[in-house]
């Protein structure tokens, strides 16, 4: 089943390639969305893709990359999106 979530991910994640690795994992896991830095600091995640593999990519952002050290991540299911990448901004 296809799902969209999009993802808050606060902590030290900007300056740290969490953007960048965010994108790699999605690819890995055949999900589109994008991953942006917010004016506050934190990360915003949009996921997009089967259930099993979003789920894969929610844990892995409970941690991050190696330089991030990531505080809190909330998650919330959103109506599905059609993106055809995953993409940075």
């Amino acid at each position: 089943m296809n799902v969209s979530y999009i993802a808050h991910v606060s902590g030290k994640v900007q300056g740290v390639y969490f953007r960048a690795s965010s994108q790699q994992v999605a690819i890995d896991y055949g999900l589109s969305g994008y991953a942006k830095n917010l004016d506050d600091g934190d990360v915003e995640i949009l996921m997009c893709g089967e259930e099993k593999d979003v789920d894969k990519m929610l844990a892995w952002l409970a941690y991050g990359p190696p330089e991030a050290e990531v505080v809190s991540m909330e998650k919330k299911q959103v109506k599905w999106q059609q993106h055809n990448f995953f993409a940075i901004s």
